[in-house]
């Protein structure tokens, strides 16, 4: 890139509250990515580190949604840390970073001789953030992990779906997701410490850990009151009623738990009279009686449409919403009111929508800056600003190190 090209480039994280970092990117899958996705979003200047093609080191289809999707706002180069010139340019790049982020499996960074320990002998500053399937030690620290073995693992499968029709996965990788978001607030806060005592740490998090602390009041539910929850379907477990019901044309989800929400859902149903029904006038009663009074809503309910309970329940106050497919979801209007598809322009493959950051700062725009970068498209940038020339490349690419 000219130097037109790079202050053109510069510009684009104007402003952003991370633009000061420098981040190297070794990660794989979903979990880490995710994390790296929020720093990037908000400006930091991610190098994703590549296996070189001509080893075999692309996996998947990187044109696809979910590779698009997944490594916007970032640079990319191809570099071999398996060979001893790769690790070099590696460490190099290390020397002026800030942070970096891997979730390869946990004993794979020390084969290759990338770890925290090996690269704060160059950095001090470095902040080393790690996700793994089940922890950096213990009895399954070695153990490769995916996110519906952390489902299962985690009890998340043996809450989830009907009761009595056995486990059921979550329909997205909740436990990549939130390993992802978690180790980003750990890289922040690490950050943020580094800014006191002048030095870096490893953070880390797991699929399972991530995955378990996302069970939340179920697990506490456990913990303090040696309850173990079961499958619960649409229902809430514990606030009734909370679930689905039946629309004249497709259904709808209530939430009226609360005793000033079920007084007011009462009246807004026509239904008055339940409100001192006996058994009905106390939370601890309605969740007994479930079946009955989730029976009793949907025979009212299914008179009507949904856009009529949705205006009727919210006039009350009354939380509700469609249950939407996910393309009804991109063209509801509060949807796109948040610009939650966001534009970029792809040079190859041309316009493109993905989707954009839940997170709002005032007077910054969250727009995506620049499309998933090719396969080693920033390589001869990257290693023209660490002094070396065309020539030193070009050896280095026909021996396969870049």
């Amino acid at each position: 890139m000219n130097e037109a090209g790079l202050a053109a480039d510069s510009r684009l994280d104007a402003g952003l509250p991370l633009r000061r970092l420098k981040l190297l990117d070794l990660t794989v899958a979903r979990a880490g990515p995710t994390c790296v996705r929020h720093l990037a979003d908000w400006g930091a200047d991610v190098i994703r580190i590549e296996p070189p093609r001509t080893g075999g080191g692309e996996v998947g289809n990187r044109d696809g949604f979910d590779f698009q999707n997944l490594h916007r706002n970032k640079r990319a180069i191809e570099l071999d840390l398996k060979s001893e010139k790769g690790k070099e340019i590696f460490f190099q790049l290390a020397r002026d970073a800030d942070v970096i982020v891997e979730n390869m499996r946990a004993q794979v960074k020390f084969r290759l001789g990338v770890d925290y320990e090996t690269v704060r002998r160059v950095n001090k500053r470095i902040v080393y953030a790690s996700i793994s399937g089940f922890g950096q030690d213990g009895p399954y620290g070695h153990r490769a992990g995916v996110d519906q073995i952390a489902q299962g693992m985690g009890g998340l499968m043996s809450i989830t779906g009907e009761p009595g029709q056995g486990p059921l996965r979550v329909g997205i990788p909740i436990a990549d997701l939130t390993a992802g978001n978690l180790l980003a607030l750990a890289v922040m806060m690490a950050l943020f410490q580094r800014e006191e005592t002048g030095e870096g740490r490893w953070v880390h998090t797991s699929l399972l850990e991530a995955q378990v602390f996302m069970l939340d009041f179920q697990a506490s539910r456990w913990l303090l009151a040696g309850e173990v929850a079961k499958a619960a379907g649409n229902d809430h477990p514990t606030a009734i009623p909370t679930g689905v019901f039946p629309a004249s044309d497709r259904p709808i989800t209530i939430a009226a738990s609360s005793p000033r929400l079920w007084g007011r859902f009462c009246q807004a149903l026509g239904k008055p009279d339940w409100v001192a029904k006996p058994g009905w006038d106390t939370g601890e009663g309605r969740s007994k009686d479930r079946l009955a009074i989730n029976q009793a809503i949907s025979d009212v309910t299914r008179e009507k449409s949904s856009l009529h309970w949705i205006e009727v329940l919210d006039e009350a106050g009354i939380p509700c919403g469609p249950i939407n497919t996910i393309d009804q979801t991109f063209a509801d209007p509060q949807v796109q009111h948040l610009g939650l598809a966001r534009p970029v322009e792809h040079a190859r493959l041309g316009p493109q929508r993905i989707v954009g950051t839940p997170l709002n700062m005032s007077g910054l725009e969250d727009r995506i800056r620049r499309p998933t970068p090719d396969a080693g498209q920033h390589t001869d940038e990257v290693l023209g600003a660490l002094g070396y020339d065309a020539g030193t490349i070009a050896k280095l690419r026909a021996d396969g190190i870049i």
